[in-house]
This record gives structure tokens, C-alpha cells and sequence, in this order.
């Protein structure tokens, strides 16, 4: 059961890489739009992040940290949110509100940094 942990965690990894990844390239190298894919990375990391959100394969001993999960769950829904409310805005002016497009890759990279540095 712990094996199968350690493969959603990674499935979750790759979810958050899909999405920094894709957001990075838009911001270094792009015309800044959201895309397809940071909307699917999203989504990967979601599922994966509730299905280890689930008391199931920790170790004997070790308990969950439901402040920490949750505060990852709000800043979750916040980036779901920006993006969903920016492609809309892209899709009817051509552009995303520079603002926004930056929110989401500095939430996306907090994100990262409460799952490693909270404990």
C-alpha cells in the first residue's frame, strides 16, 4: 500500500511539474497565455493531491496534516480559478491581465513550497 502512495505522490509531482512547466514556457519564451495544458496539469495534480489528502498506505504512527492540506486545497482552487477566469478573458480579448498570468505562477510555485517546507 505504501508503494501505491509512492506512486500517487509522483503522479502528483508530474501533475505540478505539467503545470509549472507549462506556465514557465509561456513566461520565458511565449506570448503569456494560459493553455491546455497548465489547465491539465492542474487537473492531474488535483485528483492526485485528494487521493493523498485520504488516510490510506501512511505508516504506522504517522498522522495527517489537515491544515497543511488544506491550505494547499485553497491556494489550489485559487490558480483553478485564474486560470479558468483568464482563458475566458483570453479567449474574448486575445490577452490575459499580466497580473494574473504572474499570480498563477508564483501560487503555483507556493504550492510546491508548503508541501516541502511545512512539516
Amino acid at each position: 500500500m505504501e508503494t501505491l502512495r509512492h506512486v500517487v505522490v509522483f503522479i502528483h509531482l508530474v501533475g505540478f511539474a505539467t503545470l509549472f512547466g507549462a506556465w514557465a514556457v509561456q513566461a520565458f519564451g511565449g506570448k503569456r497565455e494560459f493553455t491546455r495544458l497548465m489547465s491539465i496539469g492542474m487537473t492531474i495534480a488535483a485528483v492526485a493531491g485528494l487521493a493523498l489528502a485520504a488516510p490510506w498506505g501512511l505508516p504506522d504512527g504517522a498522522e495527517m496534516n489537515y491544515a497543511k492540506i488544506g491550505t494547499k486545497l485553497v491556494v489550489l482552487l485559487i490558480i483553478g480559478a485564474l486560470l479558468g477566469i483568464g482563458a475566458g478573458r483570453q479567449r474574448k480579448t486575445g490577452s490575459v491581465p499580466p497580473a494574473m498570468f504572474w499570480l498563477v505562477g508564483i501560487l503555483t510555485l507556493a504550492n510546491a513550497a508548503i508541501a516541502v517546507l511545512w512539516r
